[in-house]
């Protein structure tokens, strides 16, 4: 059994390889060729930290940092990291004012949101950074084709009077993991309809981006000069049958608190992101093999049947990890709960505590 160190009141721990973010970031910029990197760190960068991700895809080759919200946007301000940032979700009626003076890129898809921005910006001293989004056939957050050609005339309308300056013309990929999907080649026409549309508008864009993390593996047309890259960056591939050698950054792991006959007690529950709707499904590691979780995950733990195996409080249980060594994968548990790799990264909870690597370690047995 792999010797695993913990702090005296630590209980449970997500173990975050920074080289593995290393790797992968990487890995995706030699991909993109010639098209920028923009790491996308929201939701606490999928639950592996915001900060440490990002400053390590900085490190490794990304130029941009994406996030959700203002407040994930100026988080990372405050840790001192002055890179370029895109944030794209926001309050209706929001005061742009404090991301603007931050230096931060601000997605906008509406007429009326524009004219906020500008009017935040003339009061800052200071043009927006906008990246104008349309919306292809996701339906999230972007304008339709009607509303394009408005947005277009307001956005240079604004630029000429120098409250926006505009940066970006984006749009997002609804099934990029398979290009057997007619909905995916009518989303890449549409957009490239949209970029049309804007260049006859007079609208010129230094930055272009379309691809997520499966097209930035897999459909070079969508890369253009910058690509939006998430769940790849954390190691899970997002083409299912197909590998690219990225590696899983995160081992989330706990101390066995005691041992009934064949029954383990492992803490971790649902209040820690281990999804309840795998119960009955899912499997641990210790000492090397997969034992199977037995009765319902409860709020605060499961229960695991060992078997015959030689299992005594204070042995590591392995929830997920690169799978390297037999373990769970974050894969694994999303198939055993029926939902993706991302939700099973984002939900794990704050009582589970973060600790970083910047080498690779073995994974506990």
């Amino acid at each position: 059994m792999t010797s695993v160190s913990y702090a005296l009141d630590v209980l449970s721990e997500a173990v975050v390889d920074l080289a593995a973010i290393a790797h992968n970031t990487r890995l995706l910029t030699r991909t993109a060729g010639s098209a920028e990197l923009m790491a996308v760190v929201k939701a606490d960068g999928f639950g592996h930290g915001m900060v440490p991700v990002a400053r390590t895809a900085l490190a490794n080759g990304a130029g941009w940092l994406g996030v959700a919200t203002p407040a994930e946007a100026l988080r990372l301000r405050a840790a001192g990291i002055d890179a370029p940032v895109l944030l794209w979700l926001y309050p209706p009626d929001h005061d742009f004012g404090p991301v603007l003076a931050a230096g931060i890129d601000v997605s906008v898809a509406d007429v009326a949101v524009l004219e906020s921005v500008a009017a935040d910006a003339w009061k800052s001293g200071r043009p927006a950074s906008v990246h104008l989004k349309a919306d292809t056939g996701m339906s999230r957050g972007g304008a339709v084709a009607p509303d394009w050609t408005k947005l277009l005339d307001a956005a240079r309308r604004l630029e000429e009077a120098g409250t926006i300056r505009i940066t970006g013309l984006w749009s997002h990929l609804a099934t990029a993991e398979d290009t057997t999907d007619a909905g995916l080649h009518e989303q890449i026409r549409q957009f490239a309809d949209f970029r049309h549309a804007a260049r006859a508008a007079g609208v010129l864009a230094p930055v272009v981006h379309l691809a997520n993390s499966a097209a930035t593996l897999h459909l070079p047309q969508t890369r253009h000069d910058l690509v939006r890259t998430g769940i790849a960056l954390y190691g899970s591939e997002p083409v299912p049958g197909r590998t690219f050698g990225l590696t899983p950054a995160m081992t989330v792991r706990a101390r066995v608190v005691s041992v009934s006959g064949p029954l383990a007690q492992i803490p971790l529950g649902f209040a820690d992101g281990i999804p309840w709707r795998a119960s009955g499904r899912a499997s641990f590691q210790l000492h090397g093999v997969r034992v199977p979780v037995v009765g319902r995950i409860t709020m605060d733990e499961v229960v695991v049947d060992i078997g015959d195996l030689p299992v005594r409080p204070g042995d590591t249980a392995v929830m997920f990890g690169p799978g390297t060594a037999g373990e769970p994968t974050a894969a694994d548990w999303a198939r055993w709960a029926d939902t993706n790799p991302h939700e099973i990264l984002t939900g794990i909870g704050a009582r589970v505590v973060r600790r970083y690597l910047s080498h690779s370690e073995p994974a506990a047995r």
